[in-house]
C-alpha cells in the first residue's frame, strides 16, 4: 500500500527551484510546498491511481490531504476525481469533509469538480450540499454552488434536475448580493455556464439581481449574452 510519504517522494525529482515561494505567495494559504508543478501531479496521481483499488485509492488521498503538503492536497482531490467510481460512499464522506477545510482558490476548484462527480452519480446527495449553501465560511458557501454547475450546462432537463438548477439559481442570487468577491465570482461563473443553455434564464436572474453585482463582473454575463 502507498503511503502519502512515499507518493510525496515520487514528486521531489519533478520540483522547480524557487516555486515553492512562488506558489505561497499567490496561493496565500499557510502550509509545506513542494514547488511541483501540476502535469507532474496529474501525471503521477494518474498512474498512482490506476495501480490501485477504489478503497485504497481513497485512504492514500486521505492521507495526502492530512499531510498538508500543497501538492499532496492537490493529488488527493485529483485521485477522487473520476465519474465512475465505485463504491463511492467512502469518497463522498472524504470530500465532505475537505469542503470545511479549503483556504485558497485553486483547492476549492479541484475539490469542487471532485465533488460535481459524486453530485452527478447521486443527486439525492444535494441535501448536503444545501447546508454548504447556508454556510458562514466563505469557500464552504462557494462550494456548493461550483458543485451544482453541471446542472447549468444541462439541455434536456429531468425532474430533478429542474429542481436542482432552479435552488442553485436561488443560491446564486443570494451570493450576487453578499459584497465578497469570492461569492459574487461563484454566481458568476453559474450564470455564465448557463447562458448557452438556458440565455432568457440568466437574462431574468440578471434583472433581478443583478444590480448588486460588481460592474466588471455583471459586463462579463452581459457579453456572453450578446
Amino acid at each position: 500500500m502507498m503511503t502519502a510519504d512515499d507518493a510525496l517522494k515520487e514528486l521531489v525529482p519533478h520540483v522547480v527551484a524557487g516555486k515553492d515561494a512562488q506558489m505561497q505567495a499567490f496561493h496565500k494559504a499557510e502550509r509545506v510546498y513542494l514547488g511541483v508543478p501540476n502535469a507532474a501531479i496529474d501525471a503521477a496521481q494518474k498512474a498512482w491511481r490506476d495501480q490501485m483499488s477504489v478503497e485504497d485509492r481513497v485512504d492514500l488521498a486521505r492521507a495526502l490531504w492530512d499531510s498538508d503538503v500543497f501538492e499532496g492536497r492537490v493529488a488527493a482531490a485529483k485521485l477522487l476525481t473520476q465519474a465512475r467510481l465505485c463504491p463511492d460512499d467512502q469518497a463522498w464522506s472524504l470530500l465532505q469533509s475537505w469542503v470545511t477545510q479549503i483556504d485558497c482558490q485553486a483547492i476549492a476548484d479541484l475539490v469542487a469538480t471532485a465533488v460535481q462527480k459524486r453530485l452527478v452519480a447521486d443527486p439525492s446527495r444535494i441535501e448536503a450540499v444545501r447546508a454548504w449553501a447556508e454556510s458562514e465560511d466563505l469557500w464552504t458557501k462557494c462550494a456548493a454552488l461550483d458543485a451544482t454547475l453541471p446542472w447549468a450546462k444541462l439541455n434536456n432537463l429531468k425532474e430533478v434536475d429542474e429542481a436542482i438548477r432552479t435552488e442553485a439559481l436561488t443560491w446564486a442570487a443570494t451570493y450576487m448580493a453578499d459584497t465578497t468577491w469570492a461569492t459574487q465570482k461563484a454566481a458568476t461563473n453559474w450564470l455564465i455556464a448557463l447562458v448557452k443553455h438556458d440565455a432568457e434564464r440568466v437574462k431574468t436572474t440578471l434583472a433581478a439581481h443583478g444590480e448588486t453585482l460588481r460592474p466588471s463582473l455583471r459586463k462579463d454575463v452581459e457579453k456572453r449574452l450578446k
